[in-house]
């Protein structure tokens, strides 16, 4: 009898094609053939960013087929404009959703993946209630400005932080808007919706929504080496940098695939490092501050030093492999103990403190898994959601505050670093939530449960 077999179909960002990847790794685990669908322009950087081995890049990744459609932009076009993007998909998202109804007819089967926050997802669905209760106008802008909470337990947002209202430019908006639209329309064609969350993280969230099937935080593999669709090549130079560090000493910055900051906020953030004299390690994607003056920048690296160290990407990704097989107590001991050697990934390494980051939901659980406490940063769609997880449910973080003019000045990054790194019952809060991240995933637990369940319905025969 034939494998199932499974076309996998994320949104053409960084944060979506990670986790998607990530599940088609245990579905492959599972029996079941997997083909991934990335658009050209990522299809070219994940093969780009795979380490070569002798033969060249293969299509075919540990059982993982991988192939590429038009997104619909020309060359040279900015793809980190979310509402450029989303417009040029459009033609490809038409045809695709002509096809779901096709396969609908056909009998193939469907189911969403979710790969976000189940807050996030909650938010989305809710869009015909916040209109009819006012909160929002029918093309998606806020009518009142206020902070709504959807149920106990969940972040509270205020409407100015709608993750359809921060997605770039203004103009951007509407299509990105309808993007939402469309897919809480696609989701009555799916037989189940899978998030990458876990039940203790979001309870409210789930009570909300119970047919959504919680099954994070999702980890390719227990040993790091399956490639999980990265856009850009890891620079490994910095672990052992790490490795000479002492232990919870390092402020770890890294701002996701898509956050770009002006040369004026870049210098403040760089100054803000330099102020706080901690180590750091300091992710700084080649595009992440267009018209950055290098002389500013190389003056700045000679001025920290050995104290300071700067690299393009690095292996945030993944987490410890005692996070996926022991119990939640046998998490703690062994963390404190030490025992475990490094797996190379920098979240994970015992010399990491500290996480200033934009608050994507992959890095949010990223650092949650590894109990790192987080300064909060966040840049658009739904970090602003995540943030507030992190500081007003979770506590397991603070957040910076920009001033009048929108720039977080140097001193409030150093003293928001400084209260992160002296609070006990953040770091105490933070292992809590990693020790209850371990048991979901462990045997028995109910995110490892809902894989399984999942499994079990795509291998159904009508």
């Amino acid at each position: 009898m034939a494998a199932p077999h499974v076309l996998a179909l994320p949104f053409p960002a960084q944060g979506h094609v990670i986790p998607l990847m990530q599940l088609s790794h245990r579905l492959v685990e599972n029996g079941i053939e997997v083909t991934f669908v990335n658009t050209e322009a990522n299809h070219a950087l994940v093969l780009d960013a795979m380490p070569a081995d002798g033969s060249g890049r293969s299509l075919d990744v540990d059982g993982i087929h991988l192939v590429a459609v038009p997104d619909g932009l020309a060359d040279g076009d900015d793809r980190k404009d979310l509402g450029k993007l989303v417009d040029g998909c459009r033609g490809t998202c038409r045809a695709t959703w002509r096809s779901l109804w096709v396969a609908k007819k056909l009998g193939i089967r469907a189911a969403a993946f979710w790969p976000g926050s189940a807050a996030f997802l909650d938010t989305t669905l809710r869009i015909p209630q916040m209109i009819q209760d006012g909160f929002i106008d029918e093309k998606g802008w806020p009518k009142r400005q206020e902070t709504f909470q959807f149920a106990p337990g969940m972040p509270p947002l205020h409407t100015s932080q709608l993750p359809w209202d921060n997605a770039g430019a203004p103009e951007g908006q509407p299509a990105i808007f309808q993007l939402v639209i469309r897919n809480n329309e696609a989701k009555d064609l799916a037989e189940v919706i899978v998030c990458d969350s876990f039940r203790d993280a979001e309870p409210g969230a789930f009570k909300l929504y119970p047919d959504v099937m919680p099954i994070g935080p999702l980890l390719a593999d227990r040993q790091f080496q399956r490639p999980v669709g990265q856009f850009l090549l890891e620079d490994t130079g910095c672990l052992e940098w790490l490795d000479a560090q002492a232990d919870r000493s390092i402020v770890y910055v890294a701002f996701g695939s898509f956050t770009v900051f002006n040369p004026r906020q870049f210098e403040e953030l760089a100054l803000g490092l330099e102020l706080a004299g901690r180590p750091f390690l300091w992710v700084v994607r080649p595009d992440f501050a267009a018209g950055l003056s290098k002389a500013w920048l190389d003056e700045f690296r000679d001025r920290v030093g050995g104290r300071g160290m700067i690299v393009s990407w690095c292996p945030q990704q993944q987490v410890h492999m005692f996070h996926a097989i022991l119990a939640a107590s046998s998490c703690t001991a062994y963390r404190h103990r030490g025992v475990l050697p490094s797996t190379g990934q920098v979240l994970a390494h015992r010399a990491v403190a500290c996480f200033v980051s934009h608050c994507g939901w992959n890095s949010t659980l990223e650092g949650m898994r590894n109990a790192v406490p987080f300064l909060c940063w966040p840049y658009f769609t739904d970090q602003f959601q995540n943030e507030s997880y992190i500081c007003n449910v979770w506590r397991t973080g603070l957040a910076v505050a920009p001033g009048p003019d929108g720039v977080v000045a140097k001193e409030e990054l150093s003293g928001k670093l400084e209260r992160v790194l002296g609070d006990d019952g953040i770091r105490e809060r933070v292992s809590a939530l990693r020790d209850a991240a371990c048991r979901s995933i462990a045997e028995g637990g109910s995110s490892h449960d809902n894989v399984k369940k999942f499994v079990d319905l795509l291998k159904l025969k009508e």
